[in-house]
């Protein structure tokens, strides 16, 4: 069994169809270092520390702490990998309007879809003897879009070889919160106009258009059933006019947008500000069966350009498409 310290890096690491850390945590388990000082470090924290190479604080290292030999150069895309992630999922929204995620390895995916029927919506008992209702669950008829979205690096190794790892992370958690909103824009399409399966959310009306007022959100609320509206989505005007309304102006509302930041709706759902939607519109969902998020592989280097310090256009992306699970679980105020 291989140890941290005795471990040959190489770009092959790669090139397997998994992530670096996964590679070295089969190599060089976690669970042997209970116990020890190297224990609550993961394989790929226990290379870092093999090199000394300090990514974070104010006395982190420079990037060219990586490139001191061919086995720490190796480390690179794993570690540029991890700070983009670190963006994603700080700036992730998707968890919060995401009934389940899937990760494939293939290039094409078709998701299944259970639509009860009217009659099949509200529970009835069923005589003696006589035949349970059925739900018919189906592939789709229309694969899951997967789109690429992502950045490439423009810069070269001259340029921040001497970039302290600390700041140059800030960097790529950018790179990872604009591929977070990208990915929050798609999932918001794919409510709003179906995924090919003929599955568009429907709409409740605006009592007035234009005007929101409490009744349009009970509008929403009776509209959704008999699905839970748990969680809310709105654009940046229709959040001022949520913000505004007599209900939102209680005490209790007051306190906790104003102690944590985390909006309320006077009906309990969590509500999401999200810039790039529709103004004038507001989208009801009910998180626990209304979208599935596809993901192909994690994120995607140039490996093999990043590892040799051909850092200049060395793409940084994550291919990703979403499937509405059940039909009526979103509708849209607008």
């Amino acid at each position: 069994m291989a140890y941290f310290d005795s471990i040959r890096l190489e770009k092959g690491m790669y090139n397997n169809g998994k992530g670096l850390t996964e590679v070295l945590e089969e190599l060089d388990p976690s669970e042997n270092y209970k116990g020890s000082s190297m224990e609550g470090l993961d394989a790929f924290q226990r290379q870092l520390k093999r090199f000394d190479i300090k990514v974070g604080g104010s006395h982190s290292d420079c990037v060219k702490k990586f490139f001191e030999n061919s086995d720490s150069a190796a480390l690179f895309p794993e570690y540029v990998a991890r700070a983009v992630r670190q963006g994603i999922e700080s700036n992730d929204k998707l968890k919060d309007i995401v009934a389940t995620k899937t990760i494939i390895n293939a290039p094409d995916y078709r998701s299944v879809v259970a639509e009860p029927a009217e009659d099949e919506r509200v529970p009835r008992p069923v005589a003696e003897g006589a035949e349970l209702p059925q739900t018919n669950i189906r592939t789709s008829n229309s694969l899951v879009t997967l789109l690429k979205r992502g950045r490439l690096l423009v810069a070269s190794y001259e340029a921040i070889k001497y970039q302290r790892l600390d700041l140059f992370t800030v960097t790529l958690r950018q790179i990872g919160a604009y591929i977070a909103r990208e990915q929050l824009k798609d999932a918001v399409n794919v409510i709003v106009n179906g995924d090919g399966n003929n599955n568009a959310a429907g709409t409740v009306s605006l009592t007035t258009a234009g005007t929101l007022t409490y009744a349009d959100l009970i509008k929403l609320w009776a509209g959704l059933a008999p699905y839970e509206l748990n969680t809310m989505l709105a654009p940046t005007d229709m959040m001022q006019k949520l913000m505004a309304l007599t209900e939102m102006k209680d005490s209790v509302a007051g306190l906790t947008f104003q102690g944590t930041g985390r909006m309320i709706t006077p009906l309990g759902a969590q509500l999401l500000h999200v810039p790039s939607m529709t103004a004038g519109s507001i989208i009801g969902l009910d998180k626990s069966c209304a979208l599935e998020m596809v993901q192909s592989g994690n994120i995607i280097l140039d490996s093999d350009k990043l590892i040799d310090r051909q850092l200049e256009r060395a793409s940084i992306s994550c291919i990703a498409g979403f499937a509405k699970v059940t039909k009526d679980a979103s509708k849209i105020l607008a």
